[in-house]
């Protein structure tokens, strides 16, 4: 089971529609099957075009929400070298990278990708995940700041500062902020998923359980319930949970 941290902003469906949105496909919160029967669609997509950075990206993304988080890091790093300046492949570049815990490199993809001038939003959002992830908190809710007055009601910068307050043991701050993401245009299955983990990380199993049930079949739904409480006797309970 895996709780991702990076929050996406537009889910798009894995087959039967144009991928429209690059910015950040969230593919963590699908059913099971429908997330590996639209990874073997993607996979035939980037087979037949791997020029097209869209669906590098979106293909990428399907692979860490099935946990292959290297294959993603490889399919990036070549896109990287097609598309060397572009945003939005340094942005999901990073991300893999820090799926597989190369915080490092990670954040020297996403440094090399923000305009001091002109920062992008989605990158500022990502590099504080990062940051989160290295333990620098304080920072990374400077840059989630940052971003939210770039891009104000954006979900996804308020979901990661929710989790960025979940992972310093802060849960009622981080209820807070995921709330307000789950009440916002551009909220996602996954985000909604992390509310109800923090919720539950509270001792509120009812209310974490009616959350999970809204979105997921009911074996998922116990297999979530399991891992809450799972992490509850955990002496760092977020040590176990993975970056997306």
């Amino acid at each position: 089971m895996r709780i991702v941290l990076l929050a996406g902003v537009a889910a798009a469906a894995m087959s039967g529609c144009a991928m429209n949105s690059t910015v950040s496909p969230d593919y963590a919160g699908q059913p099971r099957l429908q997330g590996q029967q639209g990874l073997v669609d993607l996979a035939a997509r980037y087979k037949s075009n791997p020029d097209d950075k869209t669906i590098a990206i979106h293909y990428a993304a399907a692979l860490r929400a099935q946990g292959q988080s290297g294959q993603a890091a490889a399919v990036l790093e070549v896109s990287m070298a097609r598309h060397p300046r572009d945003v939005e492949v340094s942005v999901a570049y990073a991300k893999a990278l820090t799926a597989e815990a190369r915080f490092e490199q990670a954040l020297t993809v996403i440094d090399n990708s923000i305009r001091p001038d002109a920062p992008d939003w989605n990158a500022l959002s990502v590099k504080g995940a990062i940051l989160d992830q290295m333990g620098r908190s304080p920072e990374a809710r400077q840059l989630y700041g940052q971003a939210l007055t770039i891009a104000p009601g954006e979900a996804s910068i308020e979901a990661n500062y929710g989790l960025s307050y979940a992972m310093t043991n802060d849960l009622g701050s981080a209820e807070q902020h995921l709330r307000r993401a789950v009440a916002m245009a551009g909220a996602t299955s996954q985000i909604r998923q992390n509310l109800a983990l923090v919720v539950g990380l509270q001792g509120r199993f009812d209310e974490c359980q009616a959350i999970y049930a809204a979105e997921l079949p009911p074996d998922q739904v116990e297999a979530n319930m399991a891992y809450v409480r799972a992490l509850l006797t955990q002496q760092n309970r977020w040590d176990v949970v993975a970056k997306g």
